[in-house]
């Protein structure tokens, strides 16, 4: 076994081959059947395996782009269930930007935040209210619900919203940090929901606990989103531009601020870092992720209210990224992934089956464990177990490895550069 992963390690080729047989066989059985779970999910993990190669990360994106925008799009169109598998896909999209976003947050600057589903709630409120007639309660003239081009609009607006709200989440938590800065943040995305669900007296901005509902979709070029075949490139075309941003934020002078605060904010500070300034930038960076997710969560549901942005989305999101490994974008993306996966998917036809199972008069399940009730146990259980043989995560954080040597011969060749041309001693006698 360990000659053959060492033969495969060294053989681009083996590997590109293992690769495409791996997807056609994949995408054949999604194509192919009315519905098979467990092919769908070999095709998403077909990006994983893609994750595993030696190849150049240039060629791991284009093979990646041809996965998501091309490879998954056919091969799910082939059955009925191709609404289902996009739905799936969409959400898990969604999730991994706001992972990703909480990453910068939690992974990055280490600053732990309970109450950042908040910001998707600021985004989809942001869209929702002037998307739907709601605005013209408190504005004058009719002239809403917008149309949907300006969901495009929007997508930029809700993100400088959220990140406007994380500026002010992070100008009054500055001073505390550890369990008092979760405690705070906490505080902060009940704060937001209990808002929204009373805001809609003296003035009804909106509509309280009833929520607001037939939200406008998308459209462009007379073309209306409004399936999740339709959202799922929308939320790829997002997700593309978030993960571009976390990696090149990552080894940058700021990502470095970041780390150096989550290390050791004394030392951080001594060595010249702003620490208000860097803390705030990370809160507001991944807020306005979130929030440009939460425009494409009100424009995709159609609908939301209060309930949609509880603490329990706020505490899953946090376990996507430790489940993934904090500060790793990789892990982040499997762990967000694989929780939206389990919690949509998996467990889900796996308590259907059970229920069929029992209906059919095979097995027996009493109803105090029926397999509805038991959803949240098993999803417990597998973090549980993933915790415990994987404490780093999934794919753990890894620096940037840089070469010693060519940095020593760089910063010789720098300071030769800069020293003054010797003089010249003029020779023969004195005068």
């Amino acid at each position: 076994m360990n000659q053959l992963k060492l033969w495969l390690g060294r053989s681009p080729f083996a590997q590109a081959l293992l690769l495409t047989l791996f997807i056609l066989v994949a995408a054949a059985g999604v194509y192919f059947s009315d519905k098979s779970v467990i092919s769908f999910l070999l095709l998403l993990g077909s990006l994983l395996l893609l994750y595993l190669t030696t190849f150049r990360t240039s060629i791991k994106c284009g093979i990646g782009a041809v996965l998501l925008l091309a490879v998954i799009p056919f091969a799910t169109s082939g059955g009925p269930a191709h609404q289902s598998y996009m739905e799936v896909a969409t959400q898990c999209g969604i999730y991994i930007a706001m992972a990703l976003g909480l990453n910068i947050v939690v992974g990055f600057a280490g600053l732990l935040d309970l109450g950042f589903v908040a910001f998707f709630a600021v985004g989809a409120y942001t869209y929702a209210i002037f998307a739907t007639p709601q605005a013209n309660k408190f504005i004058s003239g009719h002239w809403f619900p917008l149309p949907g081009g300006a969901f495009w609009i929007f997508i930029v607006l809700g993100g400088f919203m959220a990140a406007l709200f994380g500026l002010l989440l992070g100008l009054p938590v500055l001073r505390v940090k550890g369990d008092y800065l979760a405690i705070v943040t906490l505080g902060f995305g009940e704060i937001i929901r209990i808002i929204f669900n009373n805001l809609d007296k003296p003035v009804n901005i909106t509509n309280g606990a009833m929520g607001l509902s037939s939200i406008r979709p998308p459209s462009l070029f007379g073309l209306s989103f409004t399936f999740p075949n339709q959202f799922y490139f929308i939320v790829i075309f997002i997700l593309a531009i978030v993960i571009f941003s976390v990696k090149r934020l990552e080894y940058s002078r700021l990502g470095r601020a970041w780390k150096a605060i989550r290390e050791n904010e004394i030392a951080a500070q001594s060595m010249g870092i702003p620490l208000i300034r860097t803390k705030l930038t990370a809160f507001a960076i991944g807020a306005s992720f979130s929030g440009m997710m939460g425009v494409v969560f009100a424009a995709k549901q159609t609908f939301i209210d209060p309930t949609s942005f509880t603490l329990l989305e706020s505490i899953t999101i946090l376990v996507m990224v430790l489940l993934g490994g904090m500060g790793s974008v990789p892990g982040v993306i499997l762990g967000a992934a694989l929780v939206t996966i389990l919690n949509l998917q998996v467990l889900t036809e796996l308590t259907n089956w059970l229920n069929q199972l029992t209906l059919q008069g095979i097995i027996h399940i009493p109803n105090s464990i029926s397999p509805s009730k038991m959803q949240r146990l098993i999803f417990g259980a597998i973090l549980v177990l993933v915790a415990i043989f994987r404490p780093n995560g999934l794919i753990t954080a890894k620096n940037k490895r840089v070469d010693a040597e060519r940095l020593k011969e760089q910063r010789l060749g720098k300071a030769l550069s800069v020293l003054p041309p010797a003089k010249q001693q003029s020779g023969g006698v004195g005068q």
